[in-house]
């Protein structure tokens, strides 16, 4: 078993419950947080049962202000060795910006953006203490392009697909690599949170599953890659969106996922 601890957001269920899974195979003790404190108590007694790891769970929102200095205490006062850190925590909303209640779009900022932001910049620190660590950042192929409906989800996305790149060659010099993964749909309850139910019909087409979704992920941090877009129509998406004029990819997007 490792001494190190990997710490992980949204941690509760879908993808960082896999990753957690993934990085527990690895011999990584966990640090989870999430709101869900019965979800995670259930994956730290299956994981602690199938691995020699020590699980630890920390229920927070982190979109309230305070939460990241609640993590911050928690590191300190059980003073946790860090070397991986994955920001998956996040949620997307769909609707017209002006229909959309401006309190779960703040919260949205706060969780997508503030409270990644801040979580990386105070364990950095901890991180850069180990000849190697590793942080993955969790953005989605929204970050590639525009999206009506989605307008503050896609905007946040492309601020972590931003972020995480210039973190890459700002941290490389100290042994700290940075993953940005760009997920697609996955079999998880986000269309659920962000009210998308509407468009199960599309969605569901192209989901892929978020066990195999982390197993990519947490592979290509290892591998000390940028960037990684998991499944090969995300892939050709990713492509498309390169290659045509935004107007056209944004007018598309626009009719697909019209409310």
């Amino acid at each position: 078993m490792l001494n190190t601890y990997a710490v992980i957001t949204g941690a509760s269920r879908g993808l960082g419950k896999y990753i957690a899974i993934e990085l527990a195979k690895r011999g990584y003790n966990l640090l989870l947080i999430a709101r869900s404190v019965h979800d995670m108590e259930l994956l730290k007694k299956d994981v602690e049962e199938k691995f020699a790891v020590q699980v630890a769970v920390l229920g927070v929102d982190l979109s309230v202000e305070t939460a990241i200095e609640e993590v911050m205490r928690y590191v300190v006062a059980n003073n946790l060795s860090i070397q991986v850190l994955v920001n998956n925590a996040g949620f997307g909303l769909w609707g017209a910006f002006s229909e959309l209640a401006w309190n779960e779009q703040r919260s949205m900022i706060d969780l997508n953006i503030r409270s990644l932001t801040r979580l990386s910049f105070l364990l950095l620190p901890y991180l850069k203490q180990q000849p190697k660590a590793y942080i993955m950042q969790v953005a989605s192929t929204a970050a590639y392009q525009s999206v009506p409906t989605l307008a503050v989800y896609a905007a946040t996305k492309a601020y972590v697909l931003s972020f995480s790149r210039s973190l890459y060659h700002e941290l490389k010099p100290y042994g700290t690599r940075v993953t940005c993964i760009c997920p697609g749909p996955m079999e998880t309850g986000f269309a659920d949170r962000a009210g998308m139910q509407a468009l199960a019909h599309l969605t569901q087409k192209y989901n892929m599953s978020p066990a195999l979704v982390a197993q990519k992920a947490v592979k290509a941090m290892f591998a000390g890659k940028l960037e990684i877009v998991p499944g090969y129509m995300n892939q050709l998406q990713r492509f498309a969106d390169w290659l045509l004029p935004k107007r056209l990819v944004e007018a598309v997007a626009a009719r697909l996922y019209k409310k």
